[in-house]
């Protein structure tokens, strides 16, 4: 069956199909088909990228969850990637919250000044995180169908990554350029997938979504805590990406913007605020998404 796309964004999703076919990073063969015997629009959930602000998406997910709004396909970006992946593999928002009170700064950067000259971190610490609390070493292998967004820092392309190691997906699309090592892999160099945008509602489209909820924790830029290369480098983002993700609102169904615009992006001491942010946001979305589900 078709993927549905909405008429206005026909020019985008076709370009996108195109670059897809280009990078070999296609759908996987029934991705574009309802479930079988389902009754049920095919929903995707969009997580973006934000940092510590991230803490919310486990709310938005723990909501969603609670109110057995069902999720077929996760397209996630930067810390979108590695809550998505979490929740993913075992589809339990209960083991995601667990795993999201016990994540601090350290499980993620691995600083070395031997390697500033592409970046002071590395990646090694957040692919090992993702290891220990992914139990699925592969993205075929999810409970849940995943897409991981990253960049190509040479092209300046999206990069779709739906199979191979989890971790790679996740490590390639949390990549900030300036602060991680680019990462080399499946013949890309890799960055952040915020470069090119903190949310991607028009990915979930092009692989076959019906209804597309995404969570958009860039909501406000306003930021006053950037006092080092990493903070900067972080609000430099989250202020284009937030241009660009204006003009993206438009492919999405649900809109979900969790108030964290007062969270600094490396303020891991926020978790429950986040969360409780998240929960907030997505509640009052439920009754828009149920009439949704129902319609289509």
């Amino acid at each position: 069956m078709p993927y549905a796309v909405k008429s206005g964004n026909l020019r985008l999703a076709g370009g996108l199909i195109l670059l897809l076919l280009l990078s070999g990073c296609g759908p996987k063969k029934g991705f574009l088909e309802l479930l079988p015997g389902s009754g049920r629009p095919r929903v995707a959930l969009v997580l973006g990228g934000g940092a510590a602000r991230g803490f919310a998406h486990i709310g938005v997910i723990r909501t969603l969850e609670q109110e057995k709004i069902p999720i077929d396909l996760i397209v996630g970006t930067s810390v979108g990637s590695l809550v998505g992946a979490i929740y993913a593999d075992k589809a339990d928002s209960f083991e995601l919250e667990w795993n999201g009170f016990a994540l601090e700064k350290e499980d993620i950067f691995d600083f070395s000044i031997l390697r500033a000259k592409r970046g002071p971190v590395k990646g090694d610490r957040l692919e090992n995180f993702v290891l220990q609390h992914v139990a699925a070493k592969n993205i075929e292998d999810l409970k849940i169908q995943y897409i991981a967004v990253a960049a190509d820092l040479n092209t300046g392309k999206p990069v779709l990554l739906n199979k191979g190691p989890v971790a790679k997906a996740v490590r390639a699309s949390s990549s900030i350029p300036g602060v991680f090592e680019p990462l080399e892999y499946q013949g890309h160099l890799l960055v952040d997938g915020g470069v090119v945008g903190n949310i991607a509602p028009e990915v979930a489209r092009i692989y076959g979504a019906d209804l597309v909820i995404t969570v958009d924790i860039g909501k406000s830029v306003v930021n006053y805590n950037t006092d080092n290369v990493i903070d900067i480098t972080l609000q430099a983002i989250n202020i284009m990406g937030n241009k660009i993700d204006s003009y993206k609102h438009s492919d999405t169904d649900i809109l979900i913007q969790p108030e964290v615009g007062d969270v600094g992006m490396m303020d891991f001491s926020q978790k429950k605020k986040c969360m409780t942010a998240g929960i907030e946001a997505a509640r009052k979305n439920i009754s828009k998404i149920k009439k949704l589900l129902a319609k289509k």
